[in-house]
């Protein structure tokens, strides 16, 4: 199958913004825009992405929707797909092999939509290819007619991640923007609190280390990507709650997954589960190679 970018759709707020965004992204891609709605075949379930009301197809119908498309983006090539099925599987399917996965999200810690288990959630913590969850508010970051915010990237420097550099990068790139990475440490534990000297000198080496890792890291992006202006920070401070204050009027934030064989089903990991609840903007979870 001829990659794509593919947005799921159920007729919520949140995910006709992901619509929007996957197709402003799909045009700078030049790639075509596939459009797909999953009737949950489970009994007495409906689909759901966010956990809102909503019917099957916006406006009338997927004719309408490609229609509204397509007069945005004269040269953009839509497919709309209706599948019955279980919305996780489906979609996970459906992003094997694919450039990219867009799916509404609620954020803001909002207990309808990531935290009881939504399908976005599932998926997120499951998918083989990038994922971007899109709250209603953020559909501008991706219009071709409209200014974006920055890139914000967080690395973890004790194993930074090509694959989500590569998005990171690439989506600056690709959007005229900046970026910004972003690596935070915390001492250990046992100088914490600690009031003496060898706290401080413990401080001064981890922060020249990291500073140091994270500048080599970013070394062969710079070069692959001479165009893009970027920024890099490494400070003492909790990653969540970093990411979460670097994302206010960034154009999107970008977190990597590395897969989980937890007892009791998938997981992303606490602090990309923190920045896709309370972030300000788009979120890129780009799965670890």
């Amino acid at each position: 199958m001829p990659r794509t970018v593919t947005a799921g759709i159920d007729g919520s707020r949140e995910s006709l913004a992901a619509v929007e965004w996957a197709a402003g992204e799909a045009v700078r891609r030049r790639l075509p825009l596939r459009l797909l709605h999953v009737r949950d075949a489970s009994p007495g379930i409906r689909a759901s992405f966010t956990g809102a009301e909503k019917s099957p197809w916006p406006d009338g119908g997927p004719q309408l929707t490609v229609e509204a498309l397509r007069a945005r983006h004269p040269r953009l090539e839509v497919a709309t797909d209706d599948v019955l099925g279980r919305p996780a599987e489906v979609l996970c399917a459906a992003a094997k092999d694919q450039a990219l996965l867009v799916l509404g999200s609620r954020g803001l810690g909002r207990l309808a939509g990531f935290l009881l288990g939504s399908v976005s959630l599932s998926v997120t913590a499951r998918s083989s290819a990038p994922i971007v969850l899109v709250r209603a508010e953020d559909t501008s970051c991706a219009r071709e007619w409209l200014p974006s915010g920055d890139v914000v990237v967080g690395l973890d420097t004790s194993q930074p991640c090509d694959a989500v550099l590569e998005f990171a990068f690439a989506y600056a790139e690709r959007h005229g923007v900046s970026l910004r990475a972003l690596h935070s440490w915390q001492l250990p534990p046992a100088y914490i609190g600690d009031p003496t000297g060898a706290m401080l000198s413990v401080q001064i080496d981890v922060a020249s280390v990291t500073s140091e890792v994270l500048t080599e890291a970013l070394a062969p992006w710079r070069e692959k990507f001479p165009t893009v202006a970027f920024t890099e920070r490494s400070r003492p401070g909790h990653p969540a709650h970093d990411l979460v204050e670097a994302s206010h009027g960034a154009g999107l934030l970008v977190v990597g997954r590395r897969e989980s064989r937890a007892v009791g089903g998938a997981h992303i990991g606490p602090v990309a589960h923190a920045v896709l609840h309370h972030s300000m903007t788009a979120v890129a979870v780009v799965p670890h190679a």
